[in-house]
């Protein structure tokens, strides 16, 4: 699982909507439903009921919604602090 491919799916789980979310993202709609069906493979779970306008995160999709979050926040915190104190003024 890639941090990349966790700000994907947290980015389609707040827009509920794949395209619009690509958009968002600077990516065509077929890469990230990819990523995102790689990323249901991987896991071996169905993480969105996909719908011709939009998505719904199942249960599995909720739980990684809030561990990824947690993972973002965390790499970015983590990020901040490693940054030089010249840097942070």
């Amino acid at each position: 699982m890639e941090f990349r491919t966790l700000k994907y799916f947290l980015t389609v789980a707040r827009e509920e909507n794949i395209t619009r979310a690509a958009a968002l993202l600077h990516l065509t709609q077929p890469t990230l439903s990819r990523q995102l069906m790689q990323l249901e493979e991987e896991l071996g779970v169905k993480l969105f009921r996909r719908s011709q306008h939009h998505v719904v995160l199942t249960e599995a999709g909720m739980l990684l919604r809030r561990r990824a979050q947690e993972i973002v926040e965390l790499a970015e915190k983590t990020a901040r602090e490693l940054r030089p104190a010249e840097e942070i003024t």
